[in-house]
């Protein structure tokens, strides 16, 4: 290949990796915009019922182990009632329901729905856990003081975002959230800083005041139950026994109150940022991580209901034997309003909560001193401070949109020449003067469900546009990436065509550049338009002229426009079919099949079978075997015989691909394998100590610690060190592989290394099965200096783009985002450390790829064709599965979907991102081994 040639696939590799990376951001623009605007006048929520609000949050805590009977049966001696206190509670003063939360299911977005009472774009998670980037009202701001007592990691960001000095807040230091230790310390510790304000309150007037005063919030995060579910998983003993020390936390938090306050002025609310999966993890739509605890008692709550008809409780809650109770659910970010009508305070500005008592036909939680004109007054004020977030954003694109079309049910002039919201609200202050307080409840109740109506109906204003210009580039982009693969000619078109195309491609975007400039819409949708009119153009000019020459050149023009058609259709099956393996793991085991034992029966020649049995049965083998692992359960437990079979299998490996390749290995080549297998058996004896450890619930000796990141780091360094020692490309790729091995036994919860091995295994036969089908062109193409494109060159891009799938979701879960284990992880990182803990599972995702990408480096090179060639027809093909995606996502639904499709799509991008890498990657690593190996071949055929 040229020099001109690798500068102009660099510059195609990089200008897709731009654009993928920037197009990841269009399903944010498109589907969830940030709700936080300003300038709203804040509305009260009426005159009071307490004095104070204590709200509790139990971290990760789960509804049905929380309220359940029997919810820990399988555990000897365990309690028929794990909460007593909270359950007497529900049966005795208290309401109780079901708090639904929404994706993702992060602390942070959590309590800014609880506390705030609005939902983050999804986004958010990625913002910060401890600061606070965009300034939202709270309940906390609205209060006259906060004292707050938990995590660091959650309490700085609602400080930061308040007045100065409302809001005080006692966090333990970040060394404490150690997985690796009883976290229920973590609860213990918040229990004891209460006691501890309540007794220096006695010496301290101005504090004494403080917490005397009205409209005081008391905020206690209890983080033990989500350490202890991520370092046990919910089903364990541990976190039963932290359910119960919540249970007596709760129980001496209101013993504290009423021993320091002497009167029934305390208000109570205990709820979950979010649930728990079974494997111990949250972050997507699971419905154990949507579904919370949410019990309310005190004064201005309404006490136990019995249940109505029809029950307002399903298959789920018929387990708790609570069916006499009336279960009362709210979305989370309802709970803010309710805390705000308790204490008398405005309702926070950007909160879009309803109030659980607006709607007359369902009972809420209030039980207000004045009775039902209370309950519709605050109705009405939480109707006006949703209406006038309505408002601001309605002007706003008002002002800012060419030929603006309102929202009619709101803004529908009426005969006294108002727009209709202002005459609903003229209404119902009617009703409520007239003393019809159920009818003015109904009618406010309809007027919030119509303005979130609205609400929606303005922030996905802008949908349609940007689902057609990001449908257009991604197009586009096919296109664009396509004239890669097309074989150079001089130029098919005229000046005049030039011109017309190149001044169709500028005004295009000048048109749409102007129009956003007068919106003042945000600076990406500028570059959203601005690639397809570049790729379209330079397809244009360079890639139809090719395409009708070769329709007009062809005298049997039918039977070609249905091969094409044929080969466009199946690449579109196969595209989609792996679209459907997200959600329908056994669609990978069945693809192993389809290339396993279909392909060689229909594809290959009969000679090359007869020829070649060993290599075919080998090739059979190793696909239904690889094919076994997308077939398993995601959810593992930690299993230290299987990580150690890993390891062992991950050394047969090496010991048989070594023992059959080519001879003439320099001696040192020997020794360094010898090195590499003394890595791995140290990383399983380190293991083996570390999981017996952690499992006695020892903890991690910091030799093990030390031990194990040195083991890790070195052997990953250890094969770019040596790589001049290898002279063919087998054993520079058996290097990769066992240097990359420590990593899936340190990192492994259970098969991953057996994963490793097979589907490591599979790859080095898939080069040589390709080099032996392919051979009668291979000899052709050596001579050529140009890169010539085979309709079988398809099929390759494709195998590539499913083992691309298949090295991230082989063991993994694809519907899911959350399956990643983090037991593995406490063996390097024992005290809480998102991103460090990230970036050790990104690493481990990374190990298959990087011998993914080796192999299909030495697969160019054994086809004998330019480098990154297979890959640009891989290129043209991939934004198939992103356009779909992109169309699947949504915001509506369930919890599960909405995450679902959001994950999906952006892992979709980043794998097509990461497929670039990996082909840059290979060329580099073996580069040298390549080299000597092509060199070697010019001289057989010599």
């Amino acid at each position: 290949m040229t020099v001109s040639s690798h500068r102009n696939v660099f510059n195609l590799l990089t200008l897709g990796l731009i654009f993928h990376v920037v197009f990841i951001a269009s399903v944010f623009d498109c589907y969830f915009t940030s709700p936080v605007v300003h300038g709203m006048l804040p509305r009260r929520a009426g005159s009071g019922e307490a004095k104070r609000v204590v709200l509790i949050v139990g971290d990760g805590l789960r509804a049905d182990l929380l309220f359940g009977v029997n919810a820990f049966s399988f555990i000897p001696s365990s309690p028929k009632i794990v909460a007593p206190y909270l359950r007497d509670i529900i049966q005795t003063r208290g309401a109780f329901g079901l708090s639904h939360t929404r994706v993702p299911t992060e602390s942070r977005p959590g309590h800014v729905a609880i506390i705030g009472g609005m939902y983050e774009d999804v986004s958010a998670v990625t913002k910060g856990w401890k600061t606070n980037p965009v300034h939202f009202d709270s309940i906390f701001n609205q209060s006259s003081h906060t004292f707050s007592f938990g995590s660091p990691d959650i309490l700085p960001m609602f400080a930061q975002g308040a007045t100065p000095g409302k809001v005080d807040t006692w966090s333990y230091d970040e060394e404490d959230e150690d997985f690796t230790k009883d976290a229920t310390a973590l609860d213990t510790w918040v229990l004891d800083q209460l006691q501890t304000l309540f007794k220096n309150a006695s010496s301290n007037d101005l504090l004494n005041s403080e917490l005397r005063a009205d409209k005081v919030v008391f905020f206690l995060h209890l983080l033990g139950l989500d350490t202890t579910g991520h370092s046990y998983r919910p089903h364990s003993e541990e976190y039963m026994n932290n359910i119960q020390v919540v249970d007596r936390i709760v129980q001496q938090t209101e013993e504290l109150f009423s021993n320091f306050y002497h009167d029934e002025e305390t208000s109570f609310v205990f709820t979950a940022d979010h649930g728990m999966s079974k494997i111990g993890n949250h972050g997507d739509g699971d419905p154990d991580n949507t579904r919370t605890p949410l019990i309310a008692w005190g004064r201005g709550i309404r006490g136990p209901l019995p249940d109505i008809i029809p029950s307002s409780h399903d298959e789920y809650s018929r387990l708790w034997q609570l069916d006499d109770f009336l279960r009362r659910d709210v979305e989370q970010a309802d709970l803010a309003p309710l805390m705000a009508a308790l204490l008398g305070i405005n309702y926070p500005v950007n909160s879009v909560g309803i109030l659980p008592d607006a709607d007359p036909t369902r009972p809420g939680y209030l039980l207000p001193r004045e009775g039902e004109s209370a309950l519709a007054q605050l109705a009405l004020a939480n109707a006006e401070s949703i209406l006038e977030h309505y408002r601001v954003k309605h002007e706003s694109k008002a002002v800012q949109t060419i030929l603006y079309k309102a929202f009619e049910p709101l803004e529908e002039v009426t005969r006294d020449g108002k727009p209709s919201r202002v005459s609903w609200l003229s209404k119902i202050e009617r009703l409520i003067s007239d003393g019809r307080w159920f009818e003015a409840r109904r009618e406010t109740a309809e007027l919030i469900k119509v303005t979130l109506q609205g609400l929606r109906y303005l922030e996905t204003y802008n949908r349609g546009l940007i689902r057609i210009i990001v449908i257009i580039a991604y197009l586009g982009w096919s296109a664009y990436a396509s004239l890669s693969i097309f074989p150079p000619s001089a130029s098919l078109v005229s000046d005049r065509q030039r011109a017309v195309v190149r001044l169709a491609t500028a005004t295009i975007p000048a048109i749409f550049w102007a129009l956003f400039a007068a919106e003042r819409a945000p600076w990406t949708f500028y570059v959203y338009v601005t690639f397809p009119c570049y790729f379209w153009q330079q397809f244009a000019l360079h890639g139809a002229p090719i395409v009708v020459q070769q329709f007009k050149s062809n005298d049997r023009r039918g039977p070609f426009i249905v091969r094409v058609f044929l080969h466009l259709v199946i690449v579109v099956v196969v595209l989609q079919c792996m679209v459907a393996a997200y959600t329908h793991r056994s669609l990978w085991g069945i693809g192993f099949v389809v290339m396993g034992i279909l392909w060689p029966y229909v594809s290959w020649p009969g000679h090359v079978r007869s020829q070649h049995p060993r290599l075919l049965l080998s090739w059979m083998s190793s696909c239904l075997v690889t094919g076994i692992f997308p077939l398993l359960s995601v959810n593992k437990r930690e299993d230290l015989y299987m990580i150690m079979c890993g390891g062992a299998m991950i050394l047969a490996v090496a010991a048989g691909c070594t023992r059959f390749a080519p001879n003439g290995a320099p001696k040192a080549v020997k020794l360094s394998e010898i090195t590499q297998v003394l890595f791995i058996l140290l990383a399983m004896t380190i293991t083996a100590s570390s999981v017996k450890s952690l499992q006695a619930k020892q903890g991690l000796s910091i030799i093990n610690q030390t031990s194990a990141w040195l083991i890790l780091a070195v052997s990953s360094i250890y094969p770019f060190t040596s790589k001049a020692q290898h002279s063919t490309p087998t054993s520079r790729i058996i290097s990769l592989f066992l240097g990359f091995g420590v990593c899936f036994v340190i990192l492994s919860i259970s098969v991953e290394g057996l994963f490793y091995a097979a589907f490591t295994c599979n790859l080095l036969l898939w080069i040589e099965v390709e080099a032996i089908v392919q051979s009668n062109r291979a000899g052709a193409a050596l001579h050529n200096q140009g890169y010539e494109f085979h309709t079988d060159h398809i099929r390759i891009a494709l195998f590539f783009l499913f083992f691309v799938q298949v090295a991230f979701f082989g063991t993994g879960n694809v519907a899911s985002i959350s399956s990643f284990y983090l037991e593995p992880v406490y063996r390097l990182v024992p005290i809480f450390n998102p991103f460090l803990m990230a970036a050790l599972l990104i690493f481990k995702i990374v190990a298959p790829y990087v011998i993914l990408s080796a192999v299909f480096a030495t697969l160019n090179a054994r086809l004998h064709l330019p480098p990154f060639s297979l890959f640009l027809v891989a290129l043209t093909l991939t934004d198939g599965m992103t356009m779909t995606f992109f169309l699947n996502v949504t915001d509506t639904g369930s919890w599960l979907e909405i995450g679902q499709s959001i994950s999906f799509f952006c892992i979709t991008s980043l794998l097509l991102v990461w497929s670039a890498g990996i082909c840059t990657a290979g060329e580099y690593l073996m580069v040298d081994t390549l080299v000597f190996h092509k060199s070697t071949d010019s001289h057989k055929l010599e």
